[in-house]
């Protein structure tokens, strides 16, 4: 679940049985949580949700002090990041590169220059600007793709797309799914979750 900036839902979410929580540290996304959750709070939460930091085109050593101040587990980078960036902060801690597709994109080649700097891909929907547009690209785009990593699957999933994600997880391409990142499409408002609508289809996906 991407975009949690509420302390209440962080820890519903935890209990419903949510893998990971994301926390957006890009200024001029609605979802920035700089603000709305401290340090202190993120740094001591005991809960088994993993929290990953989602960031655009930050300097290291900046990138660097938020992840020590959150004690985040893992970062999403879904800027312009060169692969050296990217395997400076790998050393550190593990490193989720975003790819927003649009159709016909030549997926190999824009992956392999960071195969070797990054510890997963993450792939979401090509749009205006930086982050997510909450529209599907089409995940047929990946079943000829030869990506040997793990990745997120991203990009407009909503409430009733549990039976579609259960068909394309019989893809050969899909083994290779570490997660489903969901995010805009399951809000009343930018940051505030549907808590319903994610207990739902945590419990749908799961079953």
């Amino acid at each position: 679940m991407c975009g949690v900036t509420l302390p209440s839902q962080l820890e519903a979410l935890d209990e419903m049985g949510v893998d990971l929580a994301g926390f957006i540290f890009y200024p001029k996304s609605p979802r920035f949580v700089a603000n709305r959750i401290s340090p202190d709070y993120l740094r001591k939460f005991r809960g088994r949700i993993a929290k990953v930091g989602v960031f655009v085109n930050m300097p290291f050593e900046e990138l660097m002090r938020t992840v020590e101040d959150y004690r985040l587990d893992m970062v999403q980078l879904h800027g312009d990041e060169i692969p050296r960036y990217c395997e400076q902060v790998a050393n550190y801690i593990t490193v989720i590169k975003a790819f927003r597709l649009s159709e016909n994109d030549p997926i190999d080649w824009m992956a392999k220059p960071y195969d070797e700097a990054c510890d997963m891909y993450m792939f979401d929907t090509l749009g205006a600007g930086y982050g997510g547009t909450g529209k599907k690209f089409d995940w047929n785009v990946l079943k000829n793709s030869m990506i040997d990593k793990l990745f997120f699957l991203s990009g407009g999933i909503e409430p009733g797309d549990e039976e579609k994600l259960k068909q394309f997880v019989k893809e050969n391409i899909a083994k290779k799914i570490f997660a489903v990142d969901i995010n805009s499409k399951f809000e009343t408002s930018p940051g505030v979750k549907d808590l319903k609508k994610v207990r739902e289809f945590v419990k749908n996906l799961k079953s």
